[in-house]
């Protein structure tokens, strides 16, 4: 474990919600950290944090930015459930080719790589998948497919020039969370928001705590000796939840009345199907849809997975129960704090 040599460290969406935690984690360690965005967040400079404003599209300043640095957690991404492929491929998977590029010219030693359990999603459930899960040959997620090219090419790296690992969090959620869950609260406050299918499909979900601790293991026990190198790991808390019923206890938490109309899965499907038809006959170009096929998929299948193989080559135990997560996160919310 590097847990007593400081080193430069560069966090791609260091003022995301996951980038945030893990610069956190990195600081109390007492690592050099760099942020590198398209956005400055004076708060993360007041910590320590030496900013880099550059877009990782921009191969020159990618490259400039990465002079020195030992390490590079890339947790930058463009996540949305519509959109065009282009902002996709040049955000997702040429903007990851940047990075590496630029680790290999600037000798950098290791590169985390924030992936998703989306990359091995298909048509159907997944009850208890592990990493031999392939790539489905078609997905219907513009996200997942540049994901899963993206940490293909990160994995496929020569380990001898460059050691590389990708980390697949599911539905991260707790304090700071300005995504997924603020979407959920604001849909069913829109009456926009049903349960697809017969509520029961089950689904993992990970503490932003734990998501942190997940990258930061593999960063201190990657070495060249190591089973990490070249490997994808999912990871979450202990045991999936029903999605529903953590939806519900979710708005709960918001003080917004719980989900209870239900909608089949073949009719979300079709809806997602005639919203993704008129939207490319009219050339929309928003991130989002009132439903996607994808989304009626997520939202109406089980998708969890076994962690094991983070469990033996890494250490990766939650730091916090989930029934701890969810009371920190109400503390946050009535507290009114950030993270």
């Amino acid at each position: 474990m590097e847990t007593s040599t400081s080193k430069n460290i560069l966090v791609t969406g260091a003022g995301g919600f996951l980038g945030r935690y893990i610069v956190k984690a990195l600081l109390k360690k007492g690592h050099q950290v760099v942020g590198l965005g398209r956005t400055k967040h004076q708060d993360l400079i007041d910590q320590g944090v030496r900013w880099v404003q550059a877009d990782i599209r921009d191969l020159e300043k990618t490259r400039l930015a990465l002079k020195n640095i030992d390490t590079v957690f890339h947790c930058a991404s463009k996540v949305a459930m519509w959109g065009e492929w282009d902002e996709f491929e040049s955000i997702n998977v040429q903007g990851t080719q940047n990075l590496i590029t630029a680790c290999l010219e600037n000798n950098v030693k290791k590169f985390i790589y924030t992936s998703t359990p989306s990359v091995v999603f298909g048509k159907e459930s997944i009850d208890g998948g592990d990493e031999k899960l392939p790539y489905p040959t078609q997905s219907l997620s513009l996200y997942g497919k540049s994901k899963a090219i993206a940490e293909k090419n990160v994995l496929d790296i020569d380990q001898s020039k460059l050691l590389t690992c990708a980390i697949r969090p599911h539905l991260i959620f707790g304090p700071g969370d300005d995504h997924l869950v603020p979407r959920l609260v604001q849909a069913a406050k829109d009456n926009k928001l049903k349960i697809i299918g017969n509520g029961e499909n089950l689904v993992d979900v990970i503490a932003v705590e734990n998501a942190a601790e997940a990258h930061i293991l593999a960063f201190e026990n990657i070495s060249p000796s190591s089973p990490i190198c070249g490997q994808a790991y999912f990871v979450a808390q202990d045991k999936p939840v029903k999605l529903w019923d953590f939806t519900n206890h979710l708005l709960k938490i918001h003080g917004t009345k719980p989900v209870t109309k239900t909608i089949s899965f073949k009719l979300a499907y079709f809806v997602g199907w005639l919203c993704e038809t008129v939207a490319k006959f009219i050339g929309y170009k928003k991130d989002k849809l009132p439903m996607t096929r994808f989304v009626a998929m997520q939202l109406s299948k089980s998708h969890w997975f076994h962690h094991n193989k983070a469990k033996n080559h890494f250490a990766y135990k939650p730091l916090i129960t989930t029934e701890q997560a969810l009371k920190n996160y109400q503390d946050h919310l009535e507290a009114g704090n950030r993270c």
